[in-house]
């Protein structure tokens, strides 16, 4: 019921590479969206600021001001779902490139195979790790028949194999999808691992769909994974937990973003 005019801004998480200062989504490439200006069309739709953020940028936001990540230093967020997303907080603010936001995990490169990629290029972490890539190996499975319970209950439509089916199949005998699960779960703490060499940070936070339905198995395969292949010194006393916030976390943190520059532009012109 709010007007334009009641909004002192708007806060918005895009999934995939932006823009900040000029609000452009750049690629997002689950959407098949290319440079789209978020930012300037609900400016000019609502009349008010609008701080348009990487979706998980501002995710891990939200934890680092009112969830898991609450009184850290610096916080490395990762959320995979369907494809594969981090953000990283350090003492209050969001780590970003020049023009772009970063952290784009999902397409960091790693040394193994994959048939949907070309032969002379590494296999990307989100194309083994995010829950496309798990429910895509478990249709497979189950397409040759050593997923009976995927089969029955969910079939070979990808679009139905979600966390929650996945997460059955595995807890109700499906050995194969519970050993693709368990892969996507090292795979995603190997990249984990090299952020955190890179980042040192004091906590990293898991969330997104996947975890949120195997919230034990993730904390338990990536903690295993990332203490065993980073640096001794700088995982100790490091933190890994899972998002407090749910669903909550992205829109918290991009309001709190729209926030903090509404009352930065209000400082500078008093």
């Amino acid at each position: 019921g709010l007007k334009g005019r009641d909004l002192a801004g708007i806060g918005i998480g895009c999934p995939g590479v932006v823009n900040p200062e000029r609000g452009v989504l750049y690629h997002a490439p689950n959407l098949g969206w290319n440079d789209v200006a978020v930012g300037p069309s609900l400016e000019k739709e609502f009349g008010c600021p609008v701080a348009v953020m990487n979706d998980v940028d501002a995710g891990i936001y939200g934890e680092y001001l009112f969830g898991a990540a609450k009184g850290s230093r610096s916080a490395l967020g990762v959320f995979p779902g369907t494809g594969i997303g981090a953000g990283f907080v350090y003492e209050g603010r969001i780590f970003t490139g020049r023009s772009t936001t970063c952290m784009e995990i999902g397409n960091l490169r790693l040394f193994t195979t994959s048939l949907a990629c070309p032969r002379d290029e590494p296999v990307s972490l989100e194309s083994i790790a995010s829950r496309l890539a798990v429910s895509s190996a478990a249709v497979v499975e189950a397409y040759r028949g050593n997923a009976p319970y995927l089969m029955a209950n969910s079939g070979t439509d990808i679009r139905a194999v979600k966390s929650g089916a996945l997460l059955a199949a595995a807890e109700n005998g499906d050995e194969a999808i519970a050993r693709i699960v368990d892969n996507a779960i090292y795979y995603l703490g190997v990249g984990i691992a090299g952020a955190v060499d890179l980042l040192a940070p004091d906590i990293v936070v898991l969330g997104g769909g996947l975890v949120q339905k195997m919230q034990s198995l993730f904390l338990k395969g990536v903690t295993e994974t990332v203490r065993k292949i980073s640096s001794p010194e700088i995982t100790a006393g490091m933190k890994i937990v899972a998002a407090k916030l749910g669903d909550d976390a992205a829109v918290l943190g991009a309001a709190a973003s729209a926030r903090s520059r509404h009352l930065d532009a209000a400082s500078a012109s008093a």
